[in-house]
C-alpha cells in the first residue's frame, strides 16, 4: 500500500507572482489534485485526507487562497467546509459533473459564495453549461490543439473566467501557455522560474532591519542575533564569506553563524551590518527574491527535521539546514552555484548534493525538492532508501510549513512597525 502525502505547489500569474497554492493529496495509490486525476475508490484515502485537514488547516492554510480537487466521497464529507468561502477554490472534475448528488452539493457551495474551478476543461456539452457557476477553468495544454485551447480561452475571458494552464513543467509549454494568454500556470518549471535573477543585495529589508536593532541594542541578544541572520540565506552567506575572508586570517573554517558570530565579535558585526546597510541603502529586494528567501528557509528547516530519522548520514544537522538554506543562492546571487559554493566553507557532501545530486546528502536533498514537486514515485524510494518512515513525510512538511509561516510573518513586518513595537517593548520595560 502506497504512503499518503499532501503537498502544495504555487499557481502564478503573468507576472510571476503567486495567486494561490494547489493542494495535491496522494494516497491508497491514486493521486487527486493537478492533472493526475481522481481515484476510482477514494474512501480510504478521503479519510485520511478529512482527517489530517481537521487538524492542519487552522496551523498551515489559513491566509491563502487554497485550489483543492474534491473527489464525490470528499464532497459528501463537506470537507470544503473546512476552510473559509475567501481561501479556497473547489476543484472538481468529471467524475463531479456527471455525478448528480455531487453536483448539487457543489451548487449549494456556489450559492454560498464558494470559488469552483474545472480540471481539464473540455469542449463538450456538461462542461460548456457550467460556464455560469464556475470562476477557473484549468487546461492541459497537451490534451487538445492550440486552436481548440485559444477557442477556450476566449471564450472563458469573454465570460470574466481565469484559465489556469496546468502541468508546466518545461520552456516549451511555459511558451505555449504564454501565447495562448492564460491567465496563471502550475507546475515544476513555473515554481523554479524567476523573472528576473535577484542579486547579493537581495535580503529581507524588514529583517535586515530587525538586525540592525538587535545588534544595536544595550545588550545585545546573541540568540536572537544568530536566529535572525540564520532565516535570511544571503545575510547567511554574506556573514560566513567574510568571517572566512584573509581578513580575519583564521586557521579554521567557520561552517555556522552561531560560531560567525563569536568570533566577529558584536563590534565587527555592527560594522558588516551597517557596511551592508549603506551599500543597500538606494536598493529594494528585487522581484522574486523574497520567494526564495522564503523557500530557502523552507528547505532549509525540511532537510534539518528530515535529518532526525534519515540513516547513514555523512553530514549534521546543521550541515543539512545550510544545505537547504543555500539551494538557491544561484536564484539570488548573480553566478553559477559552483562560483557561490567555492567561497564559502560547506561539508563537501553538502557541495555534491547541491551540485549533483551525489551520495546520501543528495539522497536527502532530492527527497526535499520531489516533496515540493509531488514526485509521488521518487518521494516513496528516496525515502526508503533512507531508512525515513513514509508515513512521517507529510506532518514533517507541514509543521515545518508552520514554522516558516510563524518566522515569516515576524520577519516581514514593515520596519516601522517592528521600530513602533522595538520602542513600546522598552517603554513596557521601564514601566
Amino acid at each position: 500500500m502506497s504512503s499518503k502525502y499532501i503537498v502544495r505547489q504555487p499557481i502564478k500569474d503573468k507576472d510571476n507572482k503567486i495567486i494561490g497554492y494547489e493542494i495535491q493529496y496522494h494516497g491508497e495509490n491514486q493521486a487527486f489534485g493537478g492533472d493526475k486525476g481522481p481515484a476510482t475508490n477514494d474512501f480510504a484515502a478521503a479519510d485520511t485526507i478529512y482527517n489530517f485537514l481537521t487538524q492542519n488547516t487552522e496551523k498551515v492554510l489559513r491566509g491563502t487562497l487554497n485550489f483543492m480537487t474534491f473527489t464525490t466521497t470528499l464532497l459528501m464529507k463537506k470537507t470544503p467546509r473546512l476552510f473559509h468561502k475567501d481561501e479556497l477554490v473547489i476543484q472538481i472534475d468529471d467524475s463531479v459533473i456527471i455525478h448528480p448528488l455531487a453536483m448539487h452539493i457543489v451548487q449549494q457551495y456556489v450559492k454560498e459564495g464558494y470559488k469552483v474551478a474545472v480540471n481539464e476543461f473540455q469542449f463538450a456539452p456538461r462542461y460548456l453549461a457550467l460556464l455560469d457557476s464556475i470562476d477557473y477553468i484549468k487546461l492541459s495544454l497537451g490534451s487538445m490543439s492550440m486552436m481548440t485551447l485559444k477557442n477556450i480561452v476566449d471564450i472563458a475571458h469573454s465570460m470574466d473566467k481565469q484559465c489556469i494552464a496546468m502541468g508546466i513543467d518545461n520552456e516549451e509549454l511555459y511558451q505555449k501557455a504564454i501565447k495562448l494568454g492564460v491567465d496563471a500556470m502550475e507546475g515544476t518549471y513555473v515554481a523554479a522560474k524567476l523573472t528576473t535573477q535577484a542579486h547579493s543585495s537581495g535580503y529581507l529589508q524588514s529583517n535586515f532591519f530587525r538586525l540592525i536593532m538587535a545588534i544595536s541594542a544595550e545588550e545585545p541578544d546573541i540568540t536572537e542575533i544568530e536566529k535572525i541572520i540564520s532565516v535570511d540565506a544571503t545575510l547567511t552567506y554574506g556573514l560566513l564569506k567574510m568571517v572566512n575572508s584573509c581578513y580575519f586570517a583564521l586557521r579554521h573554517e567557520v561552517t555556522t553563524v552561531q560560531q560567525a558570530i563569536v568570533i566577529m565579535g558584536l563590534s565587527e558585526l555592527r560594522q558588516w551590518a551597517y557596511l551592508l546597510s549603506a551599500s543597500n541603502a538606494e536598493n529594494q529586494i528585487e522581484e522574486g527574491a523574497e520567494e526564495f528567501l522564503r523557500m530557502s528557509f523552507m528547505r532549509a528547516n525540511f532537510c534539518s527535521n528530515l535529518m532526525n530519522y534519515a540513516k547513514n548520514m555523512p553530514i549534521s544537522k546543521p550541515d543539512a539546514y545550510m544545505m537547504g538554506m543555500f539551494s538557491t543562492l544561484n536564484y539570488l546571487i548573480d553566478a553559477p552555484m559552483e562560483d557561490i559554493l567555492n567561497q564559502i566553507p560547506l561539508r563537501q557532501e553538502v557541495k555534491d548534493a547541491l551540485l549533483k545530486g551525489e551520495g546520501r546528502c543528495g539522497m536527502l536533498y532530492q527527497l526535499a525538492l520531489s516533496y515540493e514537486q509531488a514526485d509521488w514515485g521518487k518521494i516513496d524510494k528516496l525515502a526508503e532508501e533512507l531508512g525515513i518512515p513514509t508515513n512521517l513525510l507529510t506532518s514533517l512538511y507541514f509543521n515545518c510549513m508552520e514554522e516558516v509561516n510563524r518566522v515569516w510573518s515576524e520577519i516581514t513586518k514593515p520596519a516601522p512597525q517592528i521600530a513602533k513595537e522595538g520602542e513600546e517593548g522598552k517603554q513596557e520595560e521601564k514601566k
